[in-house]
């Protein structure tokens, strides 16, 4: 077994640098990650069929990606299209 000394300064930054890493690791674990849903999911969560849900990409009422024979759509991309629509009660 091999014994290696450094100066406790070149220590020390070594440690602070260490932390540093460490503290933009956690950090970017802690990014909220991109939900992203296929046609199924996004057809039961709205309850809507699927040429509803082809009219709404066709006439660009929401974005969507496509990877060959499969669509995905963004789950926040979903609810701006339900804020979008969104109609507020209002008193007569």
């Amino acid at each position: 077994m091999n014994v290696i000394t450094i100066q406790s300064e070149a220590f020390e930054q070594l440690k602070s640098m260490l932390d540093a890493i460490n503290t933009r690791l956690t950090a970017k674990e802690k990014e909220p990650k991109e939900i992203w849903l296929d046609n199924q999911e996004m057809m039961q969560m709205l309850k809507i069929s699927k040429r509803t849900s082809q009219h709404y990409r066709d006439s660009g009422m929401i974005s969507f990606s496509q990877v060959g024979n499969k669509i995905y759509y963004k789950l926040s991309d979903v609810e701006e299209l339900l804020k979008r629509h969104y109609n507020k009660a209002f008193k007569r």
